[in-house]
């Protein structure tokens, strides 16, 4: 299940990175360090998302 995890991680966490990117950028943050915190904030959010897709399409996949 960690590969796929892993592979869910890849898209949710730019998908995420980039749109908290976005959200810094349109509030006005255009310093390097609030882009840089931003993305780093979405890519750490991404970690449980990825870790709940990946436990449910594992349990589609191979039911008990």
């Amino acid at each position: 299940m960690l590969k796929l995890a892993a592979m869910v991680y890849i898209m949710a966490g730019s998908m995420l990175a980039g749109s908290f990117v976005v959200a810094a950028l349109t509030i006005g943050r255009m310093d390097a360090i609030s882009i840089t915190v931003a993305a780093v904030l979405g890519a750490l959010a991404a970690l449980p998302l990825a870790w709940f897709v990946a436990s449910r399409i594992y349990k589609a996949i191979r039911p008990a």
